[in-house]
């Protein structure tokens, strides 16, 4: 009797057989229901718009790079340097201001090593790519920039725990064919060519950049995540101004000294050095939301917008292939972003999963389970 008394206990709490089953079909019940705000939710609108004020900004770095280059200036340490000398004089002396652990003093004391290694990352990549141009062509740096974005997922996979699903993968290679695109586009407009002394040599630069690039923005997504933007963005400044500081005396001491400084010029700086520093500040907030793949992603349109703006200022040759282009980068950055992405992370061996059967990926999905399958499939109808 008692059995029984169990068994019927069992059902009520399970319930009806047509809710359990609900659950075993909700997924097929949920396609009928499809709707495109399942999608574009506020929060991936949010995404998708900051994103691409990130875009904005590298690209007023280029237009006022390039502007530089048509007046002999070509001192890429020198704006480095005033960027992160620029973050040293905010954030930095912030950080010196904070008590407890939070000050400078008690970080540099147990972190120090860790942030000379992200600033030496972040520095060097600006300056390998600058570098690349002198001797490999536009389109090289363009297909081979893009290896940030697998180099950057591999990182966040091995030390970041982050766990990526097909979607997401099937979202960077459409990001990429964009990227493909962009670059035919630039062929049959006749911007792939450029001086060639050493592509090997450059192809490596472009190489190098993007793997110390992704070295940097996983340090970056690790720091904003579990510490603070504040904290990031004030190392990255101290030694960011100590390193290339450093570089700037060695390598460019008679290109600034050969700079004939006038109105003109000296608005260059300033736009491009203004530009890094709201890049630099803003870029967390993005990282922070989502993640530092998902940033990188949406800075692939940061070419385009140079190009938009290279058609009204340098006289580029217009290609319907742009547009394509800039659609298909945009479609494969909402795919990836339509889906959450998770973590790895271990175990509390003092609360032991219920069920030690369940995969442990169904176990790190967030609470609202079902929410992320219908996101899945909403992103993958997209398709």
């Amino acid at each position: 009797m008692t059995e029984e008394r169990n068994v019927l206990a069992l059902k009520e709490m399970e319930g009806p057989e047509d809710d359990r089953l609900c659950g075993k079909w909700r997924i097929d019940c949920c396609l009928d229901s499809y709707n495109l705000r399942d999608v574009f939710t506020w929060r991936l609108l949010k995404t998708i718009a900051m994103g691409q004020v990130l875009s904005l900004l590298i690209c007023g770095t280029a237009v006022s790079c390039e502007y530089l280059a048509k007046a002999k200036v070509e001192t890429p340490m020198l704006q480095s340097f005033l960027n992160y000398a620029l973050l040293l004089l905010t954030y930095t002396i912030i950080l010196s201001f904070r008590k407890g652990e939070q000050n400078i003093l008690q970080i540099l004391k147990t972190k120090w090593w860790k942030y000379v290694l992200m600033g030496l990352a972040d520095v060097e990549a600006n300056y390998a790519v600058v570098k690349a141009y002198r001797f490999t062509t536009l389109t090289s740096i363009q297909l081979l920039d893009c290896f940030v974005i697998p180099v950057l997922m591999l990182l966040s996979w091995f030390f970041l725990k982050t766990r990526y699903k097909p979607i997401h993968f099937i979202a960077v290679a459409v990001c990429l064919l964009g990227v493909g695109a962009m670059v035919g586009a630039d062929i049959l407009a006749g911007r792939s060519q450029g001086s060639a002394i050493d592509v090997v040599l450059g192809d490596g630069l472009v190489l190098l950049s993007a793997i110390l690039y992704a070295v940097s923005n996983m340090c970056q997504e690790h720091t904003v995540k579990n510490l603070s933007r504040v904290e990031f963005l004030g190392m990255m400044g101290l030694f960011g101004t100590l390193i290339s500081g450093f570089q700037l005396a060695v390598l460019e001491t008679r290109a600034v000294a050969a700079i004939k400084w006038n109105p003109h010029i000296s608005t260059l700086f300033a736009i491009y050095v203004l530009c890094m520093y709201a890049l630099y500040s803003f870029m967390p907030v993005v990282v922070k939301m989502t993640s530092a793949t998902a940033v990188n992603l949406s800075l692939l349109t940061a070419d385009l917008f140079s190009l938009f703006c290279g058609l009204f200022l340098f006289k580029y040759k217009f290609s319907a292939l742009y547009i394509i282009s800039f659609v298909v980068i945009m479609v494969g950055f909402i795919m990836f972003n339509a889906v959450p992405m998770y973590s790895a992370l271990p175990e509390d061996p003092e609360n032991p999963a219920e069920d030690p059967a369940e995969d442990p990926a169904d176990r790190l999905l967030s609470e609202d389970g079902d929410a992320q399958i219908l996101e899945m499939l909403t992103a993958t109808a997209v398709l």
